[in-house]
């Protein structure tokens, strides 16, 4: 088969690699679409190797049909060769084939193409990790998240909203804020124009303090920012594209109450994945499948244009999901 591996040229290339021969416990997944994400670009750049087992090549979630099950998978029949599936991996959805462990399997909601659902699995895994496992997130709360133009906050948004939840997120420029329009954030904070620590100061001097931060940039501004939590407020740390380090004013947090929580989903155990996913199937899919929650599908690329597609997320210029398509391109 083939799969996209990051050659010694510094180019991605689509070549032959062998075959996944599938574990009693797993499934051959077809691949037909598979989302980037930001750990591809990590794992591009050396910093974000695939967990043990898994294959070298890039690809974090994809949709497809099942093609062979292993023995204890057909002894416990939940899943069927011909099943069309979503799949969260570890790594490995850039490739025609992919050998799925059963607890990472997923049914495609209803009324979802295969590009949308490629994009559900990692990036709504992390959201509901992020919010309701992490977070403890309620109705009335208010939740920020920055970068409201990534993929991640293009489905925490709405998931929070159709919570019952107040989102304020940031974005970097007019033309990002006019990009997530459709997300309905109630509160946009465009960093050309206003500081973000000012933004919660106001807030918090208002009554409207922030609950639950979700944070994939990190940097000078989490320490600013850290004073105008509201009390038992929950900072969660999931990435710092904006810089490792950050100064904080330890009293604050103390005084507030406040806490800085660091976490990701690749690293967790299959068996905590299988949970987490259980738990989003019942409680999420369902809003999926009435339209309240739906991926915003920013770009659709070949697998044999996965450079571009990379490229593009590195720029910072997409405003959603960018998928790949796998079939049709062998």
């Amino acid at each position: 088969m083939r799969a996209v591996l990051n050659g010694e040229d510094g180019h991605l290339h689509w070549t032959e690699v062998p075959d996944p021969q599938i574990k009693e416990d797993e499934v051959l997944l077809e691949v037909e679409a598979a989302a980037l994400n930001r750990a591809d670009l990590l794992q591009r750049a050396g910093q974000y190797p695939p967990p043990p087992g898994w294959p070298d090549w890039f690809g974090l979630e994809a949709a497809g049909e099942i093609k062979a099950v292993g023995k204890k998978v057909e002894e416990e029949g939940k899943w069927h060769v011909g099943d069309k599936v979503c799949a969260l991996l570890g790594s490995g959805g850039y490739a025609e084939y992919v050998a799925v462990p059963e607890g990472m399997l997923m049914p495609i909601p209803k009324g979802l193409s295969m590009i949308e659902a490629a994009a559900l699995p990692e990036v709504y895994g992390a959201a509901y990790l992020f919010l309701f496992m992490e977070g403890g997130l309620k109705s009335g709360d208010t939740l920020l998240v920055t970068a409201g133009a990534s993929g991640l906050a293009s489905v925490i948004i709405p998931m929070a909203k159709c919570f019952g939840v107040r989102v304020l997120t940031t974005v970097m420029n007019d033309e990002q804020e006019q990009a997530i329009g459709h997300l309905k954030a109630d509160y946009v904070v465009n960093t050309s124009r206003e500081k973000l620590a000012d933004v919660m100061k106001r807030e918090l001097e208002a009554g409207t303090p922030v609950d639950i931060t979700v944070d994939c940039l990190g940097g000078d501004t989490v320490g600013e920012c850290l004073p105008y939590m509201n009390f038992d407020g929950r900072w969660i740390m999931i990435a710092t594209l904006a810089g490792d380090p950050s100064t904080i004013n330890l009293k604050s947090m103390y005084v507030r109450r406040t806490r800085v929580i660091g976490t990701n989903l690749r690293s967790r155990t299959p068996e905590q994945k299988k949970k987490l996913l259980g738990d989003m199937v019942d409680l999420i899919w369902p809003k999926v499948e009435s339209g309240e929650i739906r991926p915003t599908i920013f770009k659709v690329y070949p697998i044999t244009q996965a450079e571009e597609a990379q490229d593009l997320m590195q720029s910072g210029k997409s405003a959603g999901k960018i998928v790949l398509t796998v079939k049709g391109n062998e």
